[in-house]
């Protein structure tokens, strides 16, 4: 039997399917049941956070990471501007493009949404038996930093093609 990090390499592929399924469920509580509905949806979402995290970016740089085409992000971008989500500036390295920012309101919104989640989570661990709630916790402390790793590897694949390294070579 070959063994990597205390995992029996004949009993991967199961392990794998175990933790396939435990995303997919944990993605399936997020979007279906704790999603705060603003009406923006998920695309103008997730170009929101985009921005909070990683800060101005141009259009097409923000088509690329939501996998949509540009006319499709300038639309959103043109209806976030006027909700006062998000405005454009110039862009300091070329006066010609201009670049999206998040604005106070829009940093406001995120926070919001994040807060009325974690309630939203804090009531539904409370229904818990208490045994439950410590072993999800103490689940999460192992499982945290690797779904970091994830998020981390997947959103640089999406917007830098070729550059992907699988987790286990990144770290090493």
């Amino acid at each position: 039997m070959w063994y990597t990090n205390g995992v029996d390499q004949s009993h991967r592929g199961v392990s794998r399917e175990t933790a396939i399924e435990g995303l997919e469920q944990a993605a399936i509580l997020m979007v279906r049941h704790l999603a705060v509905r603003t009406g923006l949806g998920l695309t103008a979402n997730l170009t929101l956070g985009t921005l909070n995290r990683e800060g101005p970016a141009r259009v097409t740089a923000l088509a690329t990471a939501a996998s949509i085409g540009q006319p499709a992000m300038t639309e959103l971008v043109q209806r976030l501007e006027r909700q006062s989500l998000v405005t454009r500036v110039v862009d300091p390295g070329d006066g010609r493009a201009a670049l999206v920012t998040i604005t106070n309101a829009g940093r406001a919104l995120l926070d919001d949404q994040r807060r009325d989640r974690r309630d939203r989570m804090a009531e539904l661990l409370a229904g818990l038996p208490a045994d439950d709630e410590v072993t999800l916790t103490l689940a999460m402390h192992v499982a945290l930093p690797i779904i970091r790793r994830l998020i981390d590897d997947a959103q640089q694949s999406r917007t830098q093609p070729g550059s992907y390294t699988p987790i286990n070579q990144s770290r090493a």
